[in-house]
């Protein structure tokens, strides 16, 4: 016979390992899409609460001794969960940004459309390249390695073992937004520098011929060097990708760091 009875202090810890698989899926890349049915949700992080619950590290059962102190808990798992996904989730913006500049140089910036996995108004280019990133990242595998990371934070910081360093985490914000320009700028860097001389050679033909009105000129010839140039960067994408893996890497690491 069956038996399927199990103590409160089994139950509660089972709760908390979800409540932290539930927060990282809410906001992960690939996991928190519109696209994804909420029932899917709700089943994936169960089963992989499930997982670890019975293959995962060994159970460190917290103690509390009120209604608060219980709640006091699950927001730090909450806490655990949101930043280790959202760490992610802002690596996989970093095209958005690139998308940005280069609508804005070949002059598509007024030209949004809606993205409907985020229910937002994004950038034409921003928008073409986030999903060809976002497909070849879920082709490598990058959905398996954030499962991984966040089953081996169970291992660094147990239930109820948050010790959040703010200065840590700061200094990993700060180190990230400097990389996210650079990176940004990285990824427009051919349309940005073909533009520019596009630019230099327009004014130098309006000094030259100032009887021609090359603003007019200069928007379509702006806009089709600038197509012909987004064409050769999507071939780089792989590129792309290899850059933001790495930046995600580096992003968890500096979090869960923080909060060891």
């Amino acid at each position: 016979m069956v038996d399927l009875s199990f103590s409160m202090s089994e139950l509660e810890y089972f709760l908390l390992v979800l409540v932290r698989i539930a927060s990282f899926v809410f906001i992960a890349p690939f996991f928190s899409t519109k696209g994804v049915p909420n029932n899917v949700k709700i089943g994936l992080s169960v089963f992989v609460a499930y997982i670890i619950y019975y293959f995962g590290p060994e159970h460190t059962y917290p103690e509390y001794h009120t209604l608060l102190g219980f709640c006091t808990i699950v927001l730090k798992e909450v806490s655990v969960g949101l930043l280790v996904g959202l760490g992610a989730q802002l690596c996989t913006s970093i095209v958005l940004f690139a998308g940005r500049i280069i609508d804005m140089e070949v002059g598509l910036s007024m030209a949004n459309v809606f993205d409907p996995t985020t229910n937002q108004q994004s950038s034409i280019t921003g928008a073409l390249l986030q999903y060809g990133v976002m497909l070849i990242l879920y082709m490598t595998g990058l959905h398996r390695y954030l499962l991984k990371a966040l089953m081996e934070t169970y291992i660094l910081i147990p239930v109820n073992g948050i010790n959040m360093n703010t200065d840590k985490l700061l200094s990993a914000l700060l180190t990230f937004l400097s990389d996210y320009i650079v990176i940004g700028f990285r990824i427009c860097l051919p349309v940005f520098a073909s533009i520019t001389l596009m630019n230099i050679v327009l004014g130098l033909l309006a000094k030259l011929a100032p009887q021609m009105n090359m603003f007019s000129v200069g928007i379509q010839l702006k806009l089709l060097a600038g197509l012909s140039v987004i064409m050769i960067t999507v071939m780089l994408l792989p590129d792309i990708c290899n850059f933001i893996f790495t930046q995600i890497r580096v992003l968890i690491v500096s979090v869960v760091e923080g909060m060891m």
